[in-house]
């Protein structure tokens, strides 16, 4: 099929970029982030954490659940800023959702119980060449490239992190799906006896696996990517390993964790939390300052790690598609 082209946003005139922009980092992609009102931070990455830390300074509890070191993977330039400082990486590998695992925040222990070799990936439906890529496959078939993006999360907290992956484009192109293709559905690992999900008393009446879905035109965009890695190592088992979903301008919902499956669709498929409370979840979840959730606003967002208490995290303005809009906003008018 022939995907579609989203003009990069990058391509902006001269006139769009500022000095600050131009100070920090002349990369266009910054200088879109600054003008949409994100204020640019100069951030020292390591491999393996952010403002300088490496695995040393990581809890010796939770060094146990990372993974080895990647060492085969680019920096991709244009993704190296996501204006903010990158979250630390004992709070982003501490403060997760994981509800195959449990409904609370502090699921990244359980979450070790969750089996990834071997690890079969099925991409299969609407495509010309169904492929079945096995653990190694994901780390060396697609060449690895680090992207820095902004997590929003529907509960209204965010973080910044270095995704190791590979665009969601390039699976695209190596399946090839047929032009009767109008969505992807995925599906996540599930068995009932490892993932038992929340202990909620109407869990057992919830919709698993977990599935999520997007558009073809949203897999297609410049944004989309599975991430394999994150601070410079393999995946770890409560971010999703060892591939999930990352699509920045959506709500964190949508990035479906421990893929097993990919289905090149006709019809818009069913997806787990718009199925569970269509009202709350819908199946687009863009970032939308302006469009609360049900029982709360959406304008603000806590920045995760920026205090010892959760509730009184630095808030900042949330920005329409998470500040992702050159890059999005044209798949929606």
């Amino acid at each position: 099929m022939a995907f579609i082209h989203i003009p990069k946003p990058w391509q902006l005139p001269e006139s769009r970029a500022t000095p600050e922009a131009a100070f920090w980092n002349r990369r266009k992609f910054i200088k879109t982030l600054v003008g949409a009102g994100i204020g640019a931070s100069a951030t020292t990455l390591t491999a393996c954490g952010s403002k300088g830390k490496d695995q040393s300074d990581i809890d010796p509890a939770l060094k146990k659940t990372l993974g080895r070191s990647l060492k085969n993977f680019s920096k991709n330039p244009d993704f190296q800023d996501a204006g903010r400082p990158i979250t630390e990486q004992i709070h982003a590998s501490r403060y997760n959702n994981f509800y195959e695992f449990g409904g609370t925040k502090n699921i990244w222990q359980a979450a070790q119980k969750l089996p990834t070799d071997p690890w079969t990936l099925e991409v299969g439906g609407l495509v010309k060449n169904p492929r079945k890529y096995d653990l190694d496959d994901l780390t060396r078939h697609f060449p690895l490239e680090e992207r820095v993006y902004r997590f929003r999360c529907v509960e209204a907290w965010a973080m910044v992190v270095p995704w190791l992956g590979f665009p969601m484009a390039s699976l695209m192109a190596d399946v090839e799906p047929t032009s009767a293709a109008k969505f992807v559905r995925f599906t996540t690992f599930h068995d009932p006896k490892i993932t038992p999900g929340p202990a909620w008393e109407f869990a057992l009446n919830l919709p698993w696996p977990y599935v999520e879905g997007l558009t073809i035109e949203e897999m297609a965009n410049d944004l989309a990517f599975f991430a394999v890695g994150l601070y410079g190592r393999t995946l770890p088992k409560q971010h999703g390993a060892p591939v999930r979903m990352v699509v920045p301008w959506k709500y964190g919902f949508k990035g479906g964790k421990s893929i097993v499956k990919i289905e090149f669709v006709a019809e818009q498929p069913a997806t787990y939390w718009n199925v569970i409370s269509p009202n709350e979840y819908k199946f687009e979840a863009n970032v939308e300052p302006d469009v609360p959730h049900p029982r709360w606003s959406q304008s603000t967002e806590r920045i995760v790690g920026t205090g010892t208490n959760p509730f009184n995290w630095e808030r900042q303005d949330t920005l329409i598609y998470n500040g992702y809009g050159d890059y999005v906003a044209d798949l929606y008018t």
